[in-house]
């Protein structure tokens, strides 16, 4: 069966929290008057659990029940593990 949880992919933006990172997001989208394809970027927060994911890391993060008041995601996977400088 297809999965009806909507997942998306982001970088980790902050990684301060115990067991939450934030994600942000980019996706474009068309202007609604103008018609210019913008670029827009929402920020998510998301459960995680071990603490693995780090600032710069690429993660997949599905939805889920309402962990906290602004957290509904939790990292399923971490698909880039960012270069250290």
């Amino acid at each position: 069966m297809r999965e009806l949880r909507k997942a998306l992919e982001g970088t980790v933006v902050s990684d301060k929290m115990d067991k939450t990172v934030v994600v942000t997001v980019a996706r474009t989208t068309r202007h609604p008057l103008y018609g210019k394809i913008i670029k827009v970027n929402k920020k998510y927060k998301a459960h995680n659990e071990d603490n693995t994911a780090k600032i710069g890391d690429t993660v997949r993060i599905r939805e889920c029940r309402p962990i906290s008041k602004e957290k509904n995601f939790f990292v399923e996977e971490i698909l880039q593990r960012a270069t250290i400088v």
